[in-house]
């Protein structure tokens, strides 16, 4: 029999259906033995590809994180690369929900991890932060986002309004709020990224100093002196 044109495994296959498998039944799905079943091969065959299912577990996270943009933050003043950058990452964790607990142990060896961190720091100093600022908005951020893609709060209450209607007086309508839940969460993350940024421009001008109007788009202020 001829040997067949591409090999029946590789990193990408690998990496794309564990993706899939934990999209749709969550980390605790992810075993050797379910992902070779569904690749339709040995589990020792994997081993060829990835010593460890932890390293699975790295190569989905970072292919996730690696959707992520960070280019803005040469491109943009800080508060327009924050707000851009944080829209991209809870789109990116968004979309796969099951794994931010993963994500959220910190970015490890991860590449794509490392790249989006360095370029999240970088960005902050290079416009003028303190590296200790810095360090500590990265980390807000973080928490905000994978906070924030992690689950939905309007669906976090069921839709039943007796439940509510005698014992909480001021949750009569909550029944209701998985109806809206694209309205609810998003207008959620929007209201909390502005007061974000105004927050931390406000503590920009009390660290460093004032700062000038917003740029052009695609514009660079100059750094403070």
């Amino acid at each position: 029999m001829a040997r067949p044109r591409q090999a029946l495994l590789n990193r990408q296959r690998i990496v794309e259906t564990a993706t899939a498998l934990i999209d749709s039944e969550g980390l605790a799905a992810l075993s050797i033995r379910r992902l070779a079943t569904e690749l339709g091969v040995q589990g020792p065959s994997l081993y060829n590809h990835f010593a460890t299912k932890d390293d699975i577990l790295d190569a989905v996270a970072d292919a996730i994180t690696g959707q992520v943009d960070v280019s803005i933050f040469s491109r943009h003043d800080w508060r327009m690369a924050l707000r851009r950058w944080a829209r991209s990452y809870r789109d990116a964790l968004a979309a796969h929900p099951n794994i931010v607990p993963y994500l959220a142990q910190g970015p490890g060896r991860r590449p794509a991890a490392l790249a989006m961190a360095d370029a999240v720091y970088g960005g902050l100093v290079d416009a003028g932060w303190p590296p200790a600022r810095a360090t500590h908005i990265g980390a807000l951020m973080r928490y905000f986002v994978a906070g924030s893609a992690l689950g939905s709060f309007a669906r976090g209450f069921v839709e039943d309004p007796r439940l509510y209607a005698d014992r909480y007086p001021h949750l009569t309508q909550a029944h209701r709020l998985a109806e809206h839940q694209k309205s609810v969460d998003e207008g959620a993350f929007a209201l909390g990224l502005d007061s974000l940024i105004d927050g931390l421009t406000a503590v920009y001008e009390q660290v460093v100093g004032p700062l000038p109007a917003p740029p052009a788009e695609g514009i660079l202020p100059a750094p403070p002196a």
